[in-house]
């Protein structure tokens, strides 16, 4: 239990920093949906900028693996079945996300075309709605665990479920009413949860001496 509790304190940070690298520094700094001229001007001006943010989601993904399997260690005591769907859940994403990298790539290749670059650019913010799905509903089996399993405050239990419901209304507005996207940087506050839990894992660690509820 020990060498997984350690285990998840270094991952999980090394995880959440290598994911917002490539989701939102690389994309943030190149990506310009409603610019698309700037958009390839700039992917192939920093073409291995680019690169390391396909690299990066790759290894994201590879490492949530071998974090979920670790959470799934630390809770399987508290309820196997929950433990379970969480790491359903979870794995169910991985293949999702990676195989969506195939659009990044197809993005180089398509530099001397705006339209079929912006093309695949668009593909992939959408296969990244769908994976999305399950960056949300993986958090509530997580978070049941974490509230039941007395090795963490009970909020932090509740905070994983508003993470997971603002994964899920989030993906909800982009798909269903895609005219509410000025109002989808107010719900995605709500992932915050997710971060708030990383967080205390990672610094205050796992309260053995709590009895399990």
């Amino acid at each position: 239990m020990k060498n997984t509790i350690l285990s998840l304190r270094i991952l999980y940070p090394l995880w959440a920093i290598v994911g917002m690298y490539s989701l939102l520094y690389v994309q943030g700094q190149l990506i310009h949906l409603n610019n698309p001229a700037l958009t390839a001007q700039k992917i192939i001006e920093n073409d291995f900028l680019f690169r390391t943010g396909i690299m990066g989601s790759l290894i994201t993904q590879l490492l949530f693996v071998i974090i979920a399997w670790l959470l799934y260690k630390l809770f399987e005591n508290v309820n196997k079945s929950a433990s379970q769907w969480m790491v359903i859940l979870a794995f169910v994403s991985i293949p999702i996300t990676m195989l969506n990298e195939i659009n990044q790539y197809a993005v180089l290749l398509n530099t001397g075309n705006i339209t079929q670059m912006m093309f695949f650019i668009n593909l992939h913010q959408f296969g990244m709605s769908i994976a999305s799905i399950f960056w949300g509903l993986w958090l509530f089996p997580l978070g049941y665990l974490v509230y039941k399993s007395g090795y963490f405050p009970k909020w932090v239990g509740f905070a994983l479920y508003i993470g997971g419901l603002g994964y899920l209304i989030a993906f909800i507005i982009k798909i269903l009413f895609p005219s509410l996207k000025p109002i989808l940087s107010y719900t995605e506050l709500f992932t915050f949860g997710e971060v708030v839990w990383m967080l205390w894992l990672s610094i205050a660690g796992v309260k053995k001496s709590q009895a399990i509820a």
